[in-house]
């Protein structure tokens, strides 16, 4: 878990800085764009976890049930507050890289399951802010609290290895890489570097 904070601190930074949601007062607005900027980020990852499952075994797929992260974006996309809004966020995906081992498995999962924890804190402070939108996604299914401790259980026992921890950096920093590519593509003003 240190080496994957560490690896990760200024990207997690400075998504957390610039995200739509991480305006001072966000809007329904900034919501939409959130979820567009998440779904573009997440689709090909998700596509690539599917497509190729867990070829070396004892990743993430192989610990924690599949939630549909996916489903939970759109389903808030298509909730009519939000029903014809023009998208900010550029709609091309980035291409999701083809490799990945297990530790590049974690890596990835890393970013996807932490923003679940991010949520929970953004539904508690944009709730009542943006009702009567039910902010399903923010919101999950339940507290990510044990989810993420079955998670950094597995992670701990399959990443232990320096080239195993190496690997698992890697495939958080593609991650963030990603969404902070689109992120730049849909924002005037650059954020990190990818």
């Amino acid at each position: 878990m240190t080496a994957l904070r560490q690896a990760t601190a200024q990207r997690h930074a400075e998504l957390d800085s610039r995200t739509p949601l991480a305006a001072e007062a966000p809007d329904l607005r900034a919501y939409h764009d959130h979820l567009r900027l998440l779904e573009a980020w997440l689709a090909p990852i998700q596509q690539w976890l599917d497509r190729d499952g867990d070829p070396a075994g004892g990743g993430p797929q192989a610990t924690l049930a599949r939630r549909d992260y996916l489903g939970l974006i759109r389903a808030d996309l298509a909730h009519p507050a939000l029903a014809g809004m023009p998208s900010l966020v550029n709609g091309a995906e980035v291409r999701w890289p083809d490799d990945g081992g297990a530790a590049y498995r974690w890596g990835v999962a890393y970013v996807i399951e932490g923003s679940q924890l991010g949520g929970a804190v953004l539904y508690k402070r944009l709730a009542q802010r943006l009702a009567p939108h039910p902010l399903g996604y923010l919101r999950g299914e339940g507290s990510p609290g044990p989810r993420w401790q079955q998670f950094l259980a597995g992670l701990r026992g399959a990443v232990s290895m320096p080239e195993q921890i190496e690997d698992a950096c890697r495939g958080a920093r593609q991650a963030f890489d990603c969404l902070i590519t689109l992120l730049n593509n849909s924002s005037a003003e650059p954020a990190g570097r990818p």
